[in-house]
């Protein structure tokens, strides 16, 4: 796994299974219905090839690329070390901080769009050199990075002119609090079922993606694959070393592994997916 530490990284197909990421040219002739539950029968959703997330490079350079995403939220679980999340975070252009995660981002000189938070974990130096930009939310119905997505979703220009999902980054969501982490994670299915949001949790190990009945998943031969589920009571694979099914318990589906440059999941309902980054 390519990481790098703080102080160095402070520089610089089956037709009726869509893909993961359905975001293809208007005029393409195998283009679905936006809505994620009613897939065409005959068509399909194709994936730029920029869209791998950490496993395709770019042409010549071995340099990973990553597709654009409609905002980039950072928490403050522990700060990403991985060059992946990184280059995220410096080339975003809609990044929304939660409070507690501006201080350690001004250490690598990135500036945030927007500070999110009730502000307990903000300095009062900080709060007004950011006043501009820092947007205090103090009800406790919902954690900071619910409300930093809810800001974003409602506040920054989204995709409704083209009624696609606008896509969401989440960096340093897990660690610290294992309890804040678990938390985190099981919130990707609840933007992608309630505020229509494509997720994409990244760390510094891999990501996690929200995803609803039968997908097509970019992979490469010996990716670590998890799967969680969570509404599925129809649940198979291709393309897996292990065939999944309907799994009862979150442990249940952990640890597989992929045996080419994709696989299917066959399912009837959501469940979250986790792949590691390519080594």
């Amino acid at each position: 796994m390519n990481i790098n530490n703080k102080d160095n990284n402070k520089e610089g197909r089956n037709p009726h299974i869509p893909s993961e990421y359905p975001y293809v040219p208007c005029d393409h002739p195998h283009v679905l219905s936006d809505h994620p539950h009613v897939p065409s029968e005959h068509s399909v959703r194709l994936s730029p090839p920029s869209e791998g997330l950490g496993e395709v490079p770019s042409q010549g350079s071995g340099e990973v690329l990553f597709p654009p995403f409609s905002a980039v939220i950072l928490a403050a679980g522990d700060f990403p070390n991985h060059v992946l999340p990184l280059r995220i975070l410096r080339t975003a252009k809609n990044l929304i901080v939660c409070d507690g995660a501006l201080e350690e981002l001004l250490e690598y000189e990135i500036e945030p769009t927007a500070v999110v938070g009730d502000g307990d974990s903000l300095s009062e130096e900080l709060k007004q050199r950011y006043a501009h930009i820092y947007h205090p939310i103090s009800e406790q119905e919902f954690n900071d990075l619910t409300k930093a997505t809810l800001f974003a979703r409602s506040h920054l220009k989204m995709d409704a002119s083209t009624h696609t999902r606008p896509r969401f980054c989440y960096l340093g969501a897990t660690g610290k609090r294992e309890d804040h982490t678990l938390g985190n994670i099981s919130l990707m299915l609840y933007y992608y079922r309630q505020l229509a949001i494509d997720p994409v949790m990244i760390t510094d190990y891999g990501y996690f993606v929200a995803a609803s009945g039968p997908m097509r998943f970019a992979s490469y031969p010996g990716q670590q694959v998890s799967i969680f589920n969570a509404t599925c009571k129809e649940l198979s694979s291709s393309g897996l070393k292990w065939d999944i099914y309907p799994f009862s318990e979150l442990w249940q589906g952990t640890l597989n592994e992929a045996l080419s440059n994709e696989f299917t999941v066959h399912a009837d309902g959501d469940y979250l997916l986790y792949r590691t980054h390519k080594v």
